[in-house]
């Protein structure tokens, strides 16, 4: 297994200069490989909505900008519903994309800092590239408690519960 752990960013959209995404990239990646006692490389690219739904046309047959995208490095192996997926044994993890407006309205929305939002949506992305997925209840009961322990250690509070607004 590697040791290193890396967040390379690729800025396509300023706003996310500003918005420090590489600091909460690097943030969000070391927490979740770190959680799991890995290393590896993980890429993001920082967009806007038209390219991400562009991406997300091209890759996924939705023509719709999403928050965030993932792809990981290796065809990760089926296993039964709520297992642990097996851990990839590689340098490079994969590569996510992440959109600005769909972040920042969807931050708005549920009442939560945008950095908060943002630090989920890439532990929710480095975990598809570490295999877990939510395609049933097993599996996003196991994803969702994952994400809830990585982001308690950083200091991000609970995604899932209602906030009032």
């Amino acid at each position: 297994m590697p040791d290193q752990i890396s967040a390379d960013c690729v800025i396509e959209d300023g706003r996310w200069q500003a918005a420090g995404l590489e600091g909460l990239a690097a943030r969000a990646v070391d927490a979740t490989l770190s959680w799991h006692r890995i290393g590896g490389e993980v890429v993001v690219m920082g967009c806007g909505d038209a390219r991400i739904a562009s991406l997300n046309a091209d890759f996924r047959g939705k023509p719709r900008a999403t928050n965030v995208l993932s792809w990981p490095s290796v065809e990760h192996t089926p296993r039964q519903p709520g297992a642990a997926p097996d851990l990839p044994d590689e340098d490079e993890l994969g590569d996510i994309a992440i959109a600005f407006e769909t972040c920042v309205a969807e931050a708005q929305a549920q009442g939560k800092p945008f950095d908060h939002h943002v630090l989920h949506l890439l532990v929710h992305a480095t975990l598809h590239l570490l295999g877990y997925d939510h395609e049933n209840d097993p599996d996003a009961e196991r994803m969702e408690a994952t994400e809830r322990a990585i982001l308690q250690a950083i200091g991000v509070p609970d995604p899932y519960l209602e906030t009032e607004q």
